[in-house]
């Protein structure tokens, strides 16, 4: 079947998780992660996504906030940072994080040529409102939908059953783009037509279900869509 609907992951491939920890480093009062922020930015992405892992396998959910938050906290400690203003303000950051340059036209190429857009994230409701409000993109989204929905995170096959149910479509009519192999890995298994947005050139996962297509950036995605 033709693809009907394309669906984004949020954090990493629509939006630059780095760029809290980027833009806090570069401010003067800062200076403690000045030369580490790269550093503390791997530390509290790793963090996030282990424990959104370790919530969903024992059914102990908490909100994407929260993981977030947490995440930082040990990223922090990490580096023996101890600074309740450093940390306000990287938490404030991450509800402005910046688009990756090609994202909106990108979307809008979609939009234009006729296919339903939409987000699908692990993020909380108001954080990726957030998100999709600072970047300007509302306009360019059918929907955004987060795990809070179904109170698990991804890769649990039900979070991707959320696209079906919300567009009334079959599984291979939906492209899905994700920036986490682990992520295009689950939904491929779950039916999905999937994209890897592999912007670091690392290998691919081995988790037994390959992207059908991997680029470096989201720039070709329309062409994808409209040549499955």
């Amino acid at each position: 079947m033709a693809i009907k609907v394309c669906v984004f992951d949020a954090y990493g491939t629509l939006f630059d998780v780095a760029a809290a920890a980027r833009e806090a480093a570069a401010e003067p009062q800062n200076a403690a992660i000045a030369e580490s922020w790269q550093r503390l930015a791997a530390d509290w992405r790793r963090k996030q996504l282990e424990y959104t892992w370790q919530r969903a396998i024992t059914g102990e959910h908490k909100d994407f906030w929260s993981v977030t938050q947490d995440g930082l906290d040990w990223a922090l400690e990490a580096q023996g940072i101890a600074d309740p203003e450093l940390r306000e303000r990287l938490l404030a950051l991450y509800w402005q994080l910046a688009a990756y340059p090609e994202v909106p036209a990108m979307l809008a190429a979609l939009k234009q040529d006729g296919f339903a857009t939409a987000i699908l994230s692990n993020g909380a409701p108001d954080m990726l409102n957030g998100a999709v409000a600072s970047a300007g993109i509302g306009d360019l989204l059918d929907d955004v939908l987060s795990v809070e929905s179904v109170g698990i995170y991804k890769p649990a096959p039900q979070v991707y059953e959320m696209v079906t149910k919300r567009f009334g479509c079959a599984r291979d009519e939906v492209l899905f783009v994700s920036s986490n192999g682990w992520d295009a890995a689950g939904a491929a298994g779950f039916g999905f037509f999937t994209v890897w947005v592999n912007r670091a050139g690392e290998p691919q996962d081995r988790l037994g279900h390959p992207p059908d297509r991997e680029l470096r950036d989201l720039a070709t995605i329309p062409d994808i869509a409209g040549a499955v």
